[in-house]
């Protein structure tokens, strides 16, 4: 994907160490989660132009799965990005305009965007996958409103980009967590969609890899709920697991049933987007975590500066895009070191997790020796699933 002005600035500001503290996400002020504010740093050196928009006058909107004032998950992620952007670039209030919409609704999000245009909206951030095709339309239909879709794939070059990032290195680290600290060697991996969307199983092969690479004996048990967010499914899938006997838990999807309910019955968990130790300090040994606060920021100054180039932005662990959370105190000894040297690995690209001949769990061999999968096949053509990985029926 294409890298350019913005997008080089972005990951400038990433790497800047800044951490904000205060209220929660949904309100005014700063926010208060260990993935926040990481990395905004003033750039003196970006010159606008006469196509900017004047801060005064610019009106961000977002559209969320979920309330992100329930203080955890996906949507509260996001907000404590769009929060530390507001922070940022002094924005009131009054220039956040957020609206929670059922990504499965196209009509209802047809309406929200609507909405956020009438209101005087100059950007929109839709943060789920579900969002893409209505704000692909949406950008063609006001081609003076700028769109900017998270996850997915689909983006004009022009007012409308795609932003997603490499969560799967992340991914990989944590799977070294849960295979240094299963006892039973059954993990439970709780995914919002199956094979088809490989968002959600390039994520499960990674961690699958990261188990392996420190435990061949374990496996990873998957059970899809079929929708980004469902209470009720996403609980059953995990009382599902853990009554299997899966003794680390983790998961990509939105609520933090994976988590809880772990804790509840005495077993170890891995959380997803924010820092879920908030929720289970006595279970979660790490969380994989967006950091997306310097993205925002990034995307929305260059429209006030006028240098929006329409570029889409996928960053990973050396942009400080995505991470993991410090360790648990209670991990097995031996966990950090190995975290620690993967890390190093992925980040001097001596580890790009889907190297060389990959065998996955029908004994097709995907990839080749001394090769890796290149951005395209994993964002959008990994629709099978790692050798240890076990998906129920």
């Amino acid at each position: 994907m294409r890298k350019k002005r913005i997008w080089k600035k972005a990951a400038m500001l990433l790497s800047a160490t800044l951490l904000l503290t205060g209220c929660g996400a949904g309100k005014s002020g700063t926010p208060d989660d260990y993935a926040t504010n990481k990395g905004y740093e003033e750039d003196t050196t970006q010159k606008g132009s006469s196509d900017g928009i004047a801060k005064e006058d610019i009106k961000v909107g977002v559209l969320y799965l979920s309330d992100p004032s329930e203080g955890s998950g996906y949507s509260y992620t996001h907000d404590l990005g769009v929060k530390g952007m507001q922070e940022n670039l002094l924005l009131s209030d009054d220039q956040i305009e957020r609206k929670i919409v059922d990504d499965s609704d196209e009509k209802a999000t047809e309406k929200a965007i609507e909405e956020c245009v009438a209101d005087g909206c100059n950007i929109i951030f839709t943060t789920s996958w579900g969002y893409m095709q209505v704000t692909a339309d949406m950008a063609e239909k006001y081609p003076d409103v700028y769109f900017s879709h998270g996850t997915g794939y689909m983006s004009n070059g022009k007012n409308f980009n795609n932003y997603f990032g490499r969560i799967y290195q992340a991914r990989y680290l944590s799977g070294i967590v849960a295979g240094m600290n299963t006892k039973d060697n059954k993990i439970g991996y709780v995914a919002a969609q199956d094979s088809s969307n490989s968002e959600v199983t390039g994520g499960i092969d990674a961690f699958a890899i990261g188990v392996e690479s420190v435990n061949p004996k374990a496996k990873i048990y998957v059970d899809v709920t079929n929708s980004w967010y469902d209470e009720k499914k996403e609980k059953k899938a995990s009382e599902r697991l853990l009554n299997m006997g899966c003794d680390v838990m983790t998961q990509h999807c939105d609520t933090p049933y994976p988590q809880t309910l772990a804790q509840e019955k005495g077993v170890y968990g891995i959380g997803y987007n924010s820092d879920m130790s908030k929720e289970t300090p006595d279970s979660c040994l790490t969380s994989v975590i967006w950091n997306w606060s310097a993205y925002y920021t990034s995307a929305v100054k260059s429209i006030i500066d006028g240098t929006w180039d329409g570029s889409n932005y996928y960053g990973g662990m050396a942009e400080g895009l995505v991470s993991i959370t410090d360790l648990a105190s209670f991990a097995a000894e031996g966990t950090q070191q190995k975290v620690d040297e993967a890390t190093a690995e992925i980040l001097s690209g001596d580890n790009n997790v889907f190297d060389g001949v990959l065998v996955t769990n029908t004994g097709k061999k995907i990839g080749k020796k001394g090769k890796t999968l290149d951005d395209a096949t994993i964002t959008g053509k990994i629709n099978w699933y790692y050798r240890n990985v076990v998906v129920l029926k």
